[in-house]
């Protein structure tokens, strides 16, 4: 047996002195956060989205101007900018969203640098429109310590920027080394078009028609004028358009609606039906979740999810992966000045980019995830540890090769993402190394992992997750199948006898992790090693707007831990601890890849004490050491197979009995 010891937090950061290039925040803004680009790369896999500006191209444009590294650290203002007094003449760069800027009073025009005198008061007013965000930049750029690689502020997990958040009156924002600015203004045929009818250039898949959506779905996508929703923030673009027809049923074992797949990796610009709701992901959105997305915004357009604006029209046009604009050019060739995307059509491929066999029984399909990725997946809409399996000996080849190009490796239940810089890498030459290295693969067979068995408290149905509900019905919708109480749709859904089954089978259920980050900071998804413990649930539709942090929930097959707070769709069963250590700056995440968590009971009191211990780094966790072999789990459902068949017969009725509640009520499109 081992214990993790989680370390103590460290102590809050005192406001120092101004040094000699510095700011000091007279009045915060409405939302001002300082961001780097490319933002946190390289831990996507945990759960740990890139952030940065959500409009690089304006944040770039005003560095690259003033004599900085394109992605020096600045300050992104959403609605409304702040008060900076300068502690010494400082060059600056006010770009994105117009509104009123001054230097002690007098305005001064965006996108122009500018010298602000020592002691001098810039200040960003609320933005007028079109667009949401405006973005300060400041010769040298903001010097700050930096977490996970980067200093971009990632607000919902609380790190990044000066203190994990927003600014705050009073703090001083050191600056970097003073440099001189190349040239007086940003051309004017480098600055991007800001509308509010928005034209967005996006590649076909991962998941499009027909095997998804119908076809006249995807002609919806492409042709509807959807409308930007009140309910829209950094983690995602929520849209209002027309509800799918859907060319499934149901999404299996996945959950009930038929936009419910398992697990995958996302992409940020990914257009994500959660439910019928269709959202745009941002920089500081999800990177693992069960829902499909048709289209992916193109790289070098992403930067116009930053300034779609509440009322604003959004359409879809597609456009062939090789002539996507590269996000590396800032001027003219991002064709940011043009109002419309000229396109002639998409890749026309539904965004399946290669079939092909793996073996007798497998198959594997290459999915285009954007123009900078591929969505590698196996199999059937299966949940098979086999697929699994083979997931992780893609994932453990790809990263002893390393080909040169790669940027992220995320796995999912049964698929791998790859993103990579395009210009080092292309996805063709990409698809033949992966062609190449399904040669060299072990059988899934042969897969023995390290396999802790981890044990963490629940609070069964606990009162923040009764509070969750209680939100939802009052905010989003109160008819839901699911609604007034998560455990008796589990029960339902199931064809259990009583709720206390449900407790039964959830306490008594080893739940293996088979992704990191469902849904951020280290959360994992998880599904029973025995399938005689997997309860299949649905998600919500529309998605919650708020989930407690450590919410334990079922969605699908899977068992989810929010890492932190925010949307989400599982239904709940409880509350657990915390599954990320802030004051770990190296690995901070407490689970790994085919871990088995294994849950005790605590009443709500005694689990808000322990959450309480676990900040102050007081919490020691069990973690017993073992290891998972495909080859035995195997022979054990074989010798238990009898058995596993009964109890799924009756799970399938059940769950076919709600389908059929569902589509006479309309749940399903169908009256």
């Amino acid at each position: 047996m081992t214990v993790v010891e989680i370390p103590a937090p460290a102590p809050e950061p005192e406001i120092a002195e101004a040094p000699a290039a510095s700011v000091e925040v007279v009045r915060p803004g409405m939302l001002v956060t300082v961001q780097d680009w490319p933002g946190r790369v390289g831990y996507w896999h945990v759960g740990v989205p890139p952030s940065g500006p959500m409009d690089d191209l304006s944040f770039r444009l005003g560095n690259r101007v003033l004599g900085n590294a394109e992605g020096a650290a600045g300050l992104e203002c959403t609605l409304g900018g702040p008060a900076l007094r300068f502690a010494t003449a400082t060059w600056v760069c006010v770009t994105g969203a117009p509104a009123d800027v001054t230097v002690d009073g007098v305005p001064v025009e965006q996108w122009r640098t500018v010298l602000v005198p020592a002691g001098a008061v810039l200040e960003i007013g609320a933005i007028r429109g079109p667009g949401m965000r405006t973005y300060v930049l400041l010769a040298g750029g903001i010097e700050l310590p930096e977490y996970l690689g980067s200093t971009a502020t990632f607000t919902l997990g609380r790190f990044g920027g000066s203190a994990g958040g927003a600014l705050r009156a009073g703090e001083i924002l050191p600056l970097g080394a003073p440099r001189a600015p190349l040239a007086t203004a940003v051309p004017a045929d480098d600055r991007p078009v800001l509308s509010q009818r928005w034209e967005l250039a996006v590649t076909e898949g991962p998941h499009g028609a027909p095997e998804f959506f119908t076809r006249a779905d995807f002609d919806t996508v492409i042709g509807t004028g959807y409308e930007v929703h009140f309910n829209s923030d950094r983690t995602g673009v929520r849209l209002i358009g027309p509800k799918p027809e859907w060319a499934r049923t149901d999404g299996g074992e996945a959950g009930l609606h038929p936009s419910n797949i398992h697990d995958t990796p996302y992409s940020v610009g990914a257009l994500d039906f959660t439910g019928d709701t269709p959202i745009l992901l941002g920089p500081d959105g999800p990177s693992l979740g069960g829902f499909v997305c048709p289209v992916t915004v193109v790289a070098a357009e992403r930067w116009k999810l930053g300034q779609l604006s509440p009322g604003d029209k959004v359409r879809f046009v597609p456009v062939r992966r090789e002539h996507a604009a590269s996000l590396r050019d800032l001027g003219p060739g991002r064709r940011a000045s043009w109002p419309s995307v000229l396109s002639p059509g998409g890749d026309g491929d539904d965004g399946v980019l290669r079939r092909a066999e793996v073996d007798a029984e497998t198959a594997v399909t290459y999915r285009r995830a954007g123009d900078d990725g591929v969505l590698v997946e196996y199999g059937a809409m299966t949940l098979d540890l086999g697929l699994r399996a083979r997931v992780h000996a893609l994932h453990q080849h790809l990263l002893a090769a390393n080909p040169r190009g790669v940027l992220e490796l995320t796995p999912g239940v049964r698929s791998l993402q790859i993103r990579v810089d395009p210009h080092v890498l292309s996805v063709p030459t990409l698809l033949g190394l992966l062609a190449e290295a399904e040669r060299e693969l072990p059988a899934g067979t042969d897969l023995v992992v390290p396999s802790r068995t981890v044990h963490l408290p629940l609070s069964w149905d606990d009162p923040a997750t009764r509070e969750a509900i209680t939100r939802y019905m009052h905010g989003v919708r109160a008819d839901a199948p699911w609604c007034p109480w998560n455990i008796e749709f589990i029960r339902r859904m199931n064809g259990l006898a009583t709720v206390q089954d449900v407790y039964d089978t959830v306490f008594d259920a080893q739940y293996l992790v088979l992704g990191l980050g469902d849904v951020y900071l280290g959360a994992p998804v998880a599904t029973p090693i025995d399938p005689r413990h997997r309860l299949v649930t649905t998600k919500y539709n529309p998605a919650r707007t708020w989930t407690p942090e450590n919410a334990v929930g079922i969605g699908g097959a899977y068992l989810c831990i929010y890492g932190m707070e925010g949307p989400g769709g599982y239904q709940f069963v409880g509350r657990t601890t915390q599954v990320w250590n802030h004051a770990a700056t190296e690995m901070p995440w407490l689970l790994r890849y085919f871990d088995r968590i294994s849950w005790y009971p605590v009443s709500a009191e005694e689990l808000l004490d322990m959450r309480a211990d676990f900040a102050a780094g007081k919490v020691e966790v069990r973690a017993e050491e073992g290891e998972f072999r495909l080859a035995d789990y195997r022979a054990f459902l074989a010798d238990n197979a009898a058995d596993i068949d009964r109890f799924r017969a009756t799970q399938a009725k059940a769950f076919a009995a709600e389908r059929d509640s569902w589509r006479r009520a309309g749940e399903l499109g169908v009256d």
